[in-house]
Order: structure tokens, then sequence, then C-alpha cells
């Protein structure tokens, strides 16, 4: 048995704040825990259990140097967030409408889901998942909402 309850953030270079706010909290919702005067951006994603999950925004400090330009040279392969099916077509459309691209795929392990793809402005993968309670194999996965 786990004895891991969550993961609490993760930790993102970034090479432009500006940009990488301007997706993952306008284009996520996501809100803004840290002081204004900090230069790294700590926004909450959920608050599960008392502790924000978080993703962390840090200015790297040579970032025309640093940054692979083919995504195999990475570190990171994606990151995924964990949608409310309610939620899951507006912020789909919300990226399209913003021109961000949108990839679809298939869960290669997890059944009864439905998921999309978009990079970040550093090139970050990031998946967006939502149960889908349509999905044929949605009553044998226990899940719900």
């Amino acid at each position: 048995m786990s004895r891991v309850e969550g993961l609490a953030e993760i930790v993102l270079w970034v090479a432009d704040m500006e940009a990488a706010l301007q997706f993952y909290r306008d284009q996520f919702g996501l809100e803004i825990i840290s002081p204004p005067e900090m230069p790294n951006k700590f926004l909450m994603v959920a608050k599960p259990g008392g502790i924000p999950e978080m993703i962390v925004l840090v200015p790297h400090p040579h970032p025309n140097e640093y940054f692979p330009r083919h995504k195999e040279q990475r570190v990171l392969h994606h990151l995924a967030f964990r949608v409310d099916h309610h939620s899951y077509d507006e912020l789909e459309n919300r990226f399209i409408e913003a021109g961000v691209e949108i990839r679809h795929g298939v869960h290669p392990v997890l059944k009864g889901v439905r998921t999309f793809y978009v990079d970040d402005p550093d090139g970050n993968e990031c998946e967006c998942i939502t149960y889908d309670p349509d999905h044929p194999d949605a009553t044998k996965t226990g899940w719900s909402d």
C-alpha cells in the first residue's frame, strides 16, 4: 500500500513567466497563491486534504541556452491534469479559441476516460484527462464524479 496521498507540486522552469502565467492561470484557471513580489509563481490546482496541489513556475536564469528544441531531449515527458467531466469540453474549447493546438489520444491503461493534449509556451506537454460516463467501459471502472 502506498504511503503517498498525492502530489504536492510539480516545478517547471520557464523561459517567459508572463507567457507561462497566461497559459496556466488564464487558460487552465489556476489561482496564484504566492505573494506578488515572489519571482517563483505557485499556482493552486486543487486542495485535497488541506495541502494544495500546485504547479510552480520558476524563471530559468539562462532561458535561451536551456530549453532543448526537441521534446525527445527533455527530461519531462508530460504532466496530466484531472478535469471534471462537466468542465472538460469547456476547457478544450477555451484552448481551441485561444489558437492552441489540441491533440487527442487514447489512454494506454485507463479505460472509460477522455483525454486531450496541449503544449505550454515552453513546450511541456500537458494532458487533460476526465472520466467519461458515456464510455462503454465506464461501468467497469467504478469511477464517478
